[in-house]
């Protein structure tokens, strides 16, 4: 998917919502067995309801490659479910020598589908350049998360900065915002700002709104630029919305909320 695509599937939905199907079996409503049909077909609900709300999906590739072969079917079909006008990440945090990243890029963007990846930059330039290198795919660098140890590395200093700050700048030397992309945790709102200057034309993927505390509008108000700039991902917070047998119109009813809210902080850059 070209940057031209996702914009304006931002605006025509009124939404930069990514609706994260980090699927466990053990949560799945009580009416469906546990098993990895009814994973798939939950999946498939969890799409069809959130669909209206949501520009994209990402998809957790350990919550199913933990099944090995059987998993990656569940995986790959409900990849297969999802329509092509929304762009689709694995999240498969991937980075490693040069000739592993280029198997790793064929297989998340010939072999399955996607349209990006979520890749960790610590082995360097040689071990992301293989993913760069595909027409209209993007990786998603890992730059300020929001779990506890972000503070072990990414908060350290380096040359007068911290380190996630030179990871951003150095990454963003072998990409462009037509094909890269940073992470940075909702509950990172205070950086947002800041990171918004080093990079005005950058796409950031928000993992942490809902269940993990972010503020979608504190996100919004520090990250939005003229093309949105944003994709704000809940996860948890629309998949177990209910346990029951309404839990899909549960999910579409969280999707919309945080829809509305988009919408709103939308209408303010619009041109």
């Amino acid at each position: 998917m070209t940057r031209e695509e996702l914009v304006y599937q931002i605006f025509s939905k009124n939404s930069y919502l990514c609706t994260g199907l980090d699927t466990e079996m053990g949560k799945l409503p009580i009416h469906l067995p546990k098993n990895g049909d009814a994973m798939v077909e939950f999946n498939r609900q969890i799409i069809n309801a959130t669909l209206p709300y949501s520009v994209s999906y990402k998809i957790n590739t350990a919550f199913y490659e933990q099944y090995g072969a059987r998993g990656w079917e569940w995986m790959e079909q409900t990849l297969d479910y999802l329509p092509k006008s929304v762009f689709r990440i694995a999240d498969a945090k991937r980075g490693d020598i040069g000739n592993t990243s280029t198997m790793y890029a064929r297989a998340f963007f010939e072999a399955l589908s996607f349209d990006a990846v979520t890749v960790a930059p610590y082995m360097g330039k040689d071990s992301l350049r293989p993913f760069l290198e595909f027409k209209d795919k993007w990786i998603i660098c890992l730059a300020l998360t929001s779990n506890p140890g972000h503070a072990d590395f990414q908060m350290q200093g380096y040359e007068g900065k911290k380190l996630y700050e030179r990871v951003i700048e150095t990454v963003c030397k072998w990409g462009n915002p037509d094909n890269l992309m940073f992470v940075v945790g909702a509950t990172r709102a205070d950086y947002v700002a800041e990171i918004r200057k080093t990079i005005p034309e950058h796409f950031l993927l928000v993992p942490g709104v809902g269940a993990q505390g972010g503020s979608l509008s504190d996100i919004s108000r520090a990250g939005l630029n003229k093309d949105a700039g944003l994709l704000v991902n809940s996860s948890r917070g629309i998949l177990y919305a209910s346990s029951g047998e309404d839990f899909a119109e549960a999910a579409a009813e969280e999707a919309r909320k945080l829809q509305t809210v988009m919408a709103q902080h939308l209408a303010d850059i619009k041109h």
